[in-house]
């Protein structure tokens, strides 16, 4: 699948004019630009999970979800990061039994991708799919610090369902726990305790969390700091 015809259909996630038979929520375009989510942040990490303050656009039908779903774990960008942190986790040696140099590296490379398309595919379309949740990030984009660092972080537990009221996040939570399932078939058994499983479990949940408070504030940074437009 070409990144352009990609790239195409998961703007149609985030865009307020899109369409989706699941729903009648009406879009309330923001009129803040400064507070606008780009579709990359920087030209380069893929944005297309979040919604710009003030807009409520339709969920994502199931095929959106899983081009978005696509697109976060195949993505040039995605492919780089994971070369980075595999670097460092040889580098430190995280998991012993993986080994150093190349094949050290190879073992940590091709686990982390599959840790984060597992967990990406549960998460962004297989749940989702089926309880009806808008797992895209919903910025605030006003407010107190400390009010919108808890919408973010929140919005590992907190959800939308298909009509726009607040729910417990099962796809989340119940979705980064079935990765983690699906996980243990691929790491020995030293790795794969309950506390080693817990702590990838944990990592995965405050990965979101912080991702999300990342979005949320990437307009401020964006225009305050680096003086450009998001």
């Amino acid at each position: 699948m070409a990144e352009g015809e990609n790239a195409s259909s998961v703007a149609l996630a985030t865009d307020p004019q899109s369409s989706s038979s699941s729903t009648n929520q009406q879009p309330h375009p923001t009129t803040d630009h400064s507070q606008q989510q780009p579709k990359r942040i920087l030209g380069f990490m893929p944005n297309y999970r979040a919604v710009s303050a003030g807009e409520i656009p339709p969920p994502p039908s199931a095929r959106q979800a899983f081009r978005l779903a696509t697109v976060n774990s195949f993505d040039y960008s995605a492919l780089l990061f994971g070369g980075l942190t595999s670097l460092l986790a040889e580098g430190t040696n995280t998991h012993p039994d993986l080994g150093k140099s190349v094949p050290g590296f190879w073992g940590y490379y091709w686990r982390g991708f599959l840790d984060k398309t597992d967990g990406n595919y549960m998460v962004i379309y297989a749940f989702p799919s089926l309880t009806h949740e808008d797992l895209r990030y919903f910025a605030l984009g006003h407010g107190g610090f400390k009010r919108r660092v808890f919408n973010a972080a929140s919005s590992v537990l907190i959800a939308r369902n298909y009509q726009g009221k607040k729910v417990f996040s099962v796809a989340e939570v119940f979705g980064r726990g079935v990765a983690q399932g699906i996980s243990m078939l691929y790491y020995s058994d030293v790795d794969n305790t309950a506390s080693a499983v817990a702590s990838r479990y944990g990592y995965s949940i405050g990965r979101d969390a912080i991702t999300a408070t990342f979005r949320e504030f990437w307009p401020d940074i964006a225009t305050h700091i680096l003086h450009r437009n998001p």
